[in-house]
């Protein structure tokens, strides 16, 4: 004997559609019939989404703008100081030690260029906080940036008008600089800054390139606020030797090079060029990106963490408000079940029928929680001059959490609804 799986026909599928139809019909007039619980019970729901999508909206935009600084540095760039960023291999670390440490040196820079295999390019900086002029218009604690030719080939940024320095100019020390959005908007207004002359140390410097704008960095590395300069011209006028300068040597990799092989090279070239016996400590940082980033993961996962803490306690809330409502909902129309029911309503049905009523006072209070998260990123943007974004996989996941919250706050009191006795319902409703 052969058998057969049974085939669900068109019409049953299209009386299941009618059913679920006729259901949600009932879920949106229960939901308009009684518009204050139906207020209230989005209340708690829409803070409870606000309040968890808030929380990570938050967070997404504050690791996302700390990411971009951090990775502005440059991934497989190793920057030579004196103080690390961080208690190297995670141990604590006594500020007097250091103290002592010589400063990295531009002879230093030079001779690594020359010895070094595994290197791109290698760049001495440093940094001074000076006023500049042009006419009437000056800016106070300008950060002046000193930095050898090959800058551009460690340091990653735009020019948008104008061009970098040549080799020549910044062997021979010229009087040339490139200037942030910030600086050209302080100093010319709307004049075009190329060619012209600006006054740092006293001294006239023509402009020959200003930077694309990037926004505020969190590490205060934004290209907005600094003056490039050549670094044989900062030498004529100051000592970069000083710590109060920050000089530090960047050492690019090669591509393919992995920054672990460079950093060893770098190692064991600066302990031969500052004569370390090989019982001696280094006394000198070697300092990456890697060091932020790992720090980052564990201050950002903490705070993720709080988050979703603080949001599940709101939603928690929002989820006892639904199942309260609901259990009262049932109640009420108990005699509509038994009617329901006495006329061949089925027990999914009436399951479905309350079902979707939580489902969708869920969702809407999850719309509502959304519209205000988004409100409340435009007003922080504007108000706080940091870009809050609420991101798409944020309103998948408050959308989400609102359908299962009306899964689980409505499951209960859908299942005794869809279980009871037509006779006893009727009764009991007269």
């Amino acid at each position: 004997m052969k058998l057969t799986a049974p085939v669900c026909s068109t019409f049953d599928v299209m009386i299941f559609l009618t059913l679920l139809r006729e259901s949600i019909s009932f879920a949106f007039h229960a939901l308009r019939v009684n518009r204050l619980r139906t207020l209230l019970s989005l209340l708690g729901i829409t803070i409870g989404i606000f309040a968890i999508i808030a929380v990570f909206t938050a967070v997404d935009s504050m690791e996302y703008k700390v990411r971009s600084s951090v990775q502005s540095l440059g991934e497989n760039v190793i920057y030579i100081e004196k103080w690390p960023w961080a208690p190297e291999d995670g141990v604590e670390y006594e500020w007097w030690e250091y103290m002592n440490r010589p400063v990295a040196k531009v002879s230093e820079a030079e001779e690594l260029a020359k010895r070094l295999t595994l290197s791109e390019a290698v760049v001495f900086t440093a940094r001074l906080r000076k006023t500049v002029n042009y006419k009437t218009s000056f800016v106070e604690n300008a950060q002046v940036q000193a930095a050898m030719y090959p800058y551009d080939r460690v340091k990653t940024f735009n020019i948008s008008t104008g061009r970098y320095f040549t080799e020549q100019e910044t062997e021979a020390g010229k009087a040339v600089c490139i200037i942030g959005d910030n600086i050209r908007n302080a100093l010319f207004n709307l004049e075009d800054p190329l060619g012209k002359d600006i006054k740092v140390f006293g001294l006239k410097v023509t402009v020959v390139g200003v930077f694309d704008p990037e926004g505020e960095s969190l590490l205060g590395n934004s290209m907005d606020s600094q003056i490039l300069m050549p670094l044989e011209f900062i030498r004529n006028i100051a000592d970069v030797r000083k710590e109060e300068l920050s000089p530090n040597i960047m050492v690019k990799a090669l591509p393919g090079v992995a920054v672990a092989d460079l950093k060893d090279e770098v190692k064991g070239i600066m302990r031969s060029i500052r004569r370390l016996k090989p019982t001696e400590d280094e006394n000198f940082t070697l300092n990456e990106v890697s060091i932020l980033s790992s720090g980052l993961e564990q201050m950002f996962g903490i705070i993720g963490t709080a988050g979703w803490i603080i949001g599940a306690f709101s939603i928690l809330v929002g989820g006892f408000g639904i199942a309260n409502i609901m259990f009262v909902s049932v109640r009420e129309r108990t005699g509509q079940i038994g009617i329901q029911k006495a006329l061949g309503a089925k027990n999914w049905f009436i399951l479905t029928q309350f079902l979707t009523e939580s489902i969708v006072l869920c969702i809407i209070g999850g719309v509502l929680g959304l519209v205000l998260v988004w409100g409340g990123t435009a007003i922080a943007s504007s108000a706080l001059d940091f870009d809050f974004t609420l991101k798409a996989s944020n309103i998948v996941l408050g959308l989400t959490i609102s359908v299962l919250i009306g899964i689980i706050s409505g499951f209960i009191p859908s299942y005794s609804a869809s279980q009871l006795d037509p006779v006893e319902a009727i009764r009991s409703s007269s």
